[in-house]
């Protein structure tokens, strides 16, 4: 990455809704898992590695932002997700396979789109709320208007 890459990225970082990050964080992992898995295909064991490495960082920041207090059961399910995918990724290092990634990837993906999905529907039901607030403030106004 060039130095206009870094801080297009830095600014973009900088600039993102936590919903915004945690889609970045997926898209990140999954870039990694897949680029590790094209590299366990090509016999690239250096860039397997590195992607692996990346990945784990991710996948590892995931789970420590998960909050067990607030997210109960659904925090402790994705936990064991985290740490399955983490031992996915230490299975593709040592048997040097695709197979392992493949999973790990597929997860991310599904995670990824259910998070987009409930982000979505969040934002969607707050633009409702927010808009029949606005239409008594509306009418008000008109009447006064008139």
């Amino acid at each position: 990455m060039n130095m206009y890459s870094n801080d297009y990225l830095r600014n973009q970082i900088a600039m993102a809704s936590k919903e915004q990050l945690l889609l970045m964080f997926y898209d990140g992992a999954i870039r990694f898992t897949a680029r590790a898995r094209m590299a366990v295909e090509r016999g690239d064991i250096e860039d397997r590695n590195y992607c692996i490495k990346k990945a784990n960082a991710v996948i590892s920041e995931l789970q420590a932002t998960l909050d067990h207090e607030i997210g109960g059961q659904i925090a402790d399910n994705l936990d064991a997700l985290y740490v399955y995918m983490l031992n996915e990724l230490n299975a593709a290092t040592f048997k040097n396979a695709a197979e392992p990634l493949v999973r790990v990837e597929e997860m991310l993906s599904g995670l990824r789109e259910t998070w987009k999905q409930a982000i979505d529907k969040v934002r969607k039901e707050k633009m409702g709320a927010s808009m029949s607030a606005a239409r008594p403030m509306a009418r008000a106004s008109l009447s006064i208007a008139m």
